[in-house]
């Protein structure tokens, strides 16, 4: 495996309990919807919410939630629908981001709710 698969993996379990920590209930890990992959689904009174999580360990190419790009959200609007209707889930979405910087000054993490709001 590849060291960026590696570090996103740590950024996302860190992400996953950084959440957890927040009262988020962890509903799914690493859900997939044809080319789209949801990183963290959890509840969050009574909220879903997809978590996007992006991990670096440099900010040289600037923040990691910059690289949720309009074409990414798109992916990821698709992948939810696909994930609401799976599990018949009646209620409101929310689309929150979490950047993780792992340097040599430690860890960082973001955590940018309602990052983006779906377009039609």
């Amino acid at each position: 495996m590849s060291d960026s698969y590696d570090l996103g993996k740590k950024g996302e379990s860190l992400a996953a309990e950084y959440l957890a920590a927040k009262g988020f209930r962890i509903l799914a890990r690493n859900f997939r919807a044809g080319k789209a992959e949801l990183d963290i689904v959890a509840l969050d009174q009574g909220v879903l919410v997809v978590v996007e999580v992006k991990t670096r360990n440099t900010r040289y190419f600037g923040e990691p939630e910059e690289a949720v790009t309009k074409s990414k959200q798109k992916l990821l609007v698709r992948a939810a629908n696909a994930y609401v209707r799976y599990k018949a889930f009646k209620g409101e979405v929310r689309f929150d981001v979490v950047s993780v910087i792992l340097d040599e000054q430690g860890t960082s993490i973001n955590h940018i709710p309602d990052a983006f709001y779906p377009t039609l």
